[in-house]
């Protein structure tokens, strides 16, 4: 059990990168015109979850979204923990592909998180994003008296 919570963290860390490596083929259906960017338009159509949150995405406020946006979004800036473990079960969970769990995908996919879905959803927007679930498990361990987790 206790192995299982630090490769959880470790994966939680690692499925950004992951995530975001599951959404290249979304990102290349999405690119209607195949420009390499998504407009405003073209999130709407093909990517609807992320819609509500294109401003916020686009930050050098141009109207489109690159891939390199949707990366920073996601925390991934390449390395990260090894691939596989929880990161792999993260990336699955996350059926379509944006980056975050919906209740609906950690009940279905990970239910032992689903179970504790309101107490990880910190900011109460119904998704839990990598950092939510690493925030959790970095309050776990330290309300047991662990130091937090030690990257290769």
């Amino acid at each position: 059990m206790k192995r299982f919570g630090s490769t959880l963290a470790l994966g939680v860390l690692a499925a950004a990168p992951l995530a975001v490596a599951a959404q290249q083929g979304r990102f290349a259906a999405a690119d209607a015109d195949r420009n390499g960017v998504l407009s405003r338009a073209e999130v709407e159509r093909s990517l609807p979850r992320l819609a509500p949150r294109f401003d916020r995405l686009d930050r050098n406020r141009d109207g489109n979204l690159s891939p390199d946006e949707l990366r920073a979004r996601a925390g991934a800036g390449g390395g990260g923990a090894g691939e596989g473990g929880f990161a792999e079960h993260f990336r699955r969970a996350d059926a379509d592909g944006d980056g975050a769990l919906t209740r609906a995908e950690a009940e279905q996919a990970l239910p032992r998180l689903g179970a504790k879905f309101d107490r990880i959803d910190a900011d109460h927007d119904a998704r839990l994003t990598p950092d939510e679930l690493r925030r959790y498990f970095d309050a776990r361990r330290a309300a047991r008296g662990k130091p937090g987790e030690k990257t290769p």
